[in-house]
């Protein structure tokens, strides 16, 4: 079984997923209105090559995915919820840059990324830690 980054990034009409490059003989991709119905169709897509080649008794390499957003669309996705101010004091990556980012003026650096990930990740487990009374 290979393990395959799918990414997932904001189109003209929803979000779109498709893999990356991989040692597979196939390539799937997905489409959809919202980020679960992107996974769900990339998936149903991947259930029917498996059935394709079952069909015709080739050889089917099973794989496992990793879902990934790229940055922008994550912007894009949750720019009605969090204030470019706002991910900026969770992320401390400036308002400025974030926006470049949102609108595909620059791209982020890797460190960025991983700036961005790793204040988001803190965020969601400072959220799931809280208990109301």
């Amino acid at each position: 079984m290979e393990k395959v980054k799918v990414f997932i990034e904001k189109s003209e009409y929803g979000y779109s997923a498709y893999m990356d490059d991989s040692n597979l003989d196939y390539g799937c991709i997905g489409e959809g209105q919202t980020i679960e119905d992107t996974i769900n169709d990339f998936l149903s897509a991947y259930n029917e090559m498996k059935d394709y080649y079952a069909a015709h008794g080739k050889p089917f390499t099973e794989a496992t995915f990793e879902f990934c957003y790229d940055t922008a669309s994550f912007l894009a996705e949750y720019a009605g919820i969090f204030s470019l101010s706002g991910l900026e004091k969770i992320t401390g990556v400036s308002q400025a840059q974030l926006g470049h980012f949102l609108h595909g003026r620059r791209k982020p650096s890797r460190k960025t990324i991983d700036k961005i990930q790793n204040g988001v990740d803190r965020f969601a487990k400072e959220l799931t830690a809280i208990k109301f009374a």
